[in-house]
């Protein structure tokens, strides 16, 4: 099943967050809201745009590899 999700059909506004990390002008930043059981991804330059929806074990699989990447 294809179903294309917007970022307000995953999560409410305030829900989302950019890290602390993203520069002052906007530039490539995502934003993520972390759900129960999911966690929604968005552009933080296009609030009402395409989101992706992972499941949180994705997420932190993702999240792992990133900070194992760093550290080598």
């Amino acid at each position: 099943m294809n179903t294309r999700l917007t970022a307000p059909d995953v999560a409410a506004e305030h829900l989302w967050k950019k890290s602390s990390h993203s520069d002052s002008q906007g530039g490539a930043c995502v934003e993520i809201a972390d759900l129960t059981a999911h966690v929604g991804i968005r552009d933080s330059k296009d609030k009402r745009g395409p989101a992706l929806l992972v499941t949180d074990a994705t997420w932190s699989s993702f999240i792992t590899g990133v900070k194992t990447d760093e550290e080598s």
